[in-house]
């Protein structure tokens, strides 16, 4: 089965850290961008990060810019969403996408979509 499961969300205070993870089965993620949406409550979905095959690119939102770091390790067949300083505006469903092209810090071309993990920032 092709697909993409996240993992890592959960219940942080202002200030914290997260680590999201996201895992692929079904299909080799290094052939592809990598990237990372949210969608916060009442909100569109928007990009947040994205990432190049090799990683040599990487792009972000600027609300996040400072604070996330997108990284990945193909050998293990999974990205990752470091997230620091974290602030109530973060808060959302964080969905990782994998697909054809970075243009700035959105992904296009998605080949394959996540479920989602909620990350909830609050005091």
């Amino acid at each position: 089965q092709v697909q993409l499961v996240e993992s890592g969300g959960g219940l942080v205070q202002p200030g914290g850290s997260l680590r999201l993870s996201c895992v692929a089965s079904g299909f080799t993620l290094d052939y592809r961008r990598v990237a990372w949406f949210r969608q916060a409550p009442g909100q569109e979905r928007e990009g947040v990060s994205c990432m190049s095959r090799s990683g040599a690119y990487t792009s972000y939102v600027d609300s996040v810019k400072g604070r996330f770091t997108i990284s990945r390790d193909n050998a293990k067949n999974t990205v990752y969403l470091q997230m620091n300083s974290l602030k109530p505006e973060d808060t959302a469903v964080y969905y990782c996408a994998a697909g054809a092209s970075c243009s700035g810090h959105v992904l296009y071309g998605v080949h394959y979509w996540g479920k989602g993990t909620l990350v909830t920032v609050s005091s």
